[in-house]
């Protein structure tokens, strides 16, 4: 990435810039399993703004005092008295028969029957232990049980990991002025910690970036097929501290929507987005169930479990791997034939809006991971959650597009959808209709998604004739611009 676009991230943001040096910092993490949104966390304490140099001493005291390599030296600690403090990812359930707050640390082998949470600490921090995944600075002790016969691990003190408590869409906004729209791409590929000028062409980095869409746009479905090696694990699992992943093993309703023993609720609910990776590799216990309660929710959203409403804004992954030939590109061009039996009924795939073509994206190695300043990924991932609920880019859509009278409902729902992602994530700029360049528009934007979700379409009709692959006819309403094609 040129040393303009740089320089211009520091400018512009200063605060929220930090300086990428895999090859200088990469050690300081052996040993130490961390998202890169904690990675940055950790850099920027400790990084000299001016000359970009890690003070690997200090961080290397602090990460020995609050992740400790060795799983099993926690509850060692904890068993001889002493107080542990650490920055752990945990997990929060709550038992509705006990009325307890009970947290599991899978990474230190604490388990969820041994850990609680007790009011006072719940109290001072409402809103935070919601069920589901967490990060935080987190203080425990052992203690015995109030019958005196066992004991637990309680949790006596708790800072959630939030760096950015608030981020400012104004202020990004603002800033994005700065950057012509092709350096803006690179940008957002440093962000996600990949090298710009490691992708050849501009139709695989936007390829690349539509990964980015399901982080960006509640409810937003997507399929994508891929070979391995592409990077597809690590953008869902290391960029942001608001999805799941799901990579094999068994799934179950109970798990993904609700479970009625023991009245919690699953992942779906308190995530922005959930990815089934390797899902050729994931088996799923009550398949029927399973496929009826997600044909229902990918609709709209709800879902009926043991006659309790789920609703969420949970947006839907399905990655897999898809065989190639020497051109690189599918040996079958029925794609859908690479999933899971129980995923290839036309009825529940047309329920998906977007298809990435993961055979486009070069295979990753050291020389695609970025260095050099860019913006912070704990930063960079609050953006996208925040920019979730902004309505503006949405209402624009529906100022510039008109639809066929007969287009189906389900299309364009999904070309809205799509076209307002790439608009956040591209142009967070555009705040009213004179803001928008339409020629950018149609080839970034509202092309893209008609493709792709006319992918999806013929998908669909080549396992049952009865979906027509045709997309309906879509035109912006203010015309006369011509722009290149990416597709």
């Amino acid at each position: 990435m040129k040393e303009e676009i740089c320089n211009k991230i520091r400018q512009h943001f200063s605060a929220m810039s930090i300086y990428k040096d895999p090859a200088s910092t990469g050690s300081l993490f052996a040993g130490r399993n961390l998202p890169a949104f904690v990675k940055d966390f950790l850099l920027k304490r400790y990084l000299n703004i001016q000359t970009g140099e890690v003070d690997k001493m200090a961080l290397t005291q602090f990460l020995d005092k609050v992740i400790p390599a060795k799983q099993g030296s926690v509850k060692d600690r904890l068993q001889s008295g002493e107080e542990v403090t650490l920055l752990a990812r945990f997990v929060v359930y709550i038992d509705i028969v006990k009325n307890e707050r009970q947290f599991a640390i899978p990474d230190y082998g604490i388990k969820q029957r041994e850990g609680l949470i007790p009011e006072y600490v719940y109290s001072r921090n409402s809103g935070e232990f919601v069920e589901g995944e967490k990060w935080g600075i987190i203080k425990l002790c052992l203690l015995p049980d109030a019958d005196g016969k066992k004991n637990h691990i309680q949790m006596v003190d708790y800072k959630p990991f939030k760096p950015y408590s608030s981020v400012d869409i104004s202020y990004l906004a603002e800033a994005r002025h700065y950057f012509t729209t092709l350096e803006w791409i690179d940008v957002l590929l440093s962000a996600m910690e990949y090298d710009p000028d490691g992708f050849t062409s501009l139709t695989k980095k936007i390829e690349f970036l539509t990964r980015l869409l399901i982080f960006i746009e509640p409810r937003l479905n997507v399929i994508e097929l891929a070979p391995k090696g592409t990077g597809k694990s690590y953008v869902f699992g290391n960029l942001s501290k608001y999805g799941w992943l799901v990579s094999g093993g068994k799934v179950t309703r109970a798990k993904l929507f609700f479970d009625k023993t023991k009245q919690q609720n699953g992942i779906i609910k308190n995530h922005d987005f959930t990815v089934f990776d390797e899902i050729q590799t994931i088996v799923f216990q009550e398949p029927a169930e399973i496929q009826a309660a997600l044909k229902s929710y990918l609709e709209s959203g709800k879902t009926t479990i043991d006659n309790n409403e789920f609703s969420s804004e949970c947006g839907l992954m399905l990655m897999g791997n898809i065989p190639l030939s020497a051109q690189h590109i599918p040996i079958s061009p029925f794609y859908f034939t690479n999933l899971p039996e129980n995923f290839r009924e036309s009825a529940l795939l047309d329920r998906f809006h977007c298809f990435i073509e993961g055979w486009i994206l070069p295979r990753v190695d050291k020389s695609m991971i970025f260095k050099g300043w860019t913006i912070n990924v704990e930063y960079f991932s609050e953006i996208l959650h925040t920019m979730r609920t902004q309505n503006t880019y949405g209402l624009l859509f529906d100022q510039l597009v008109r639809f066929e009278e007969k287009a189906d409902v389900r299309d364009s729902n999904a070309v809205k959808r799509i076209a307002t992602a790439y608009m956040k994530l591209l142009f967070p700029h555009w705040q009213r209709i004179e803001d928008i360049n339409e020629e950018e528009f149609k080839m970034y934007c509202l092309d893209p998604a008609v493709y792709r979700r006319g992918i999806v379409k013929e998908q669909c009709s080549n396992i049952d004739p009865e979906f027509k692959s045709r997309m309906p006819y879509v035109e912006v309403v203010q015309t006369g611009f011509s722009g290149n094609k990416l597709f």
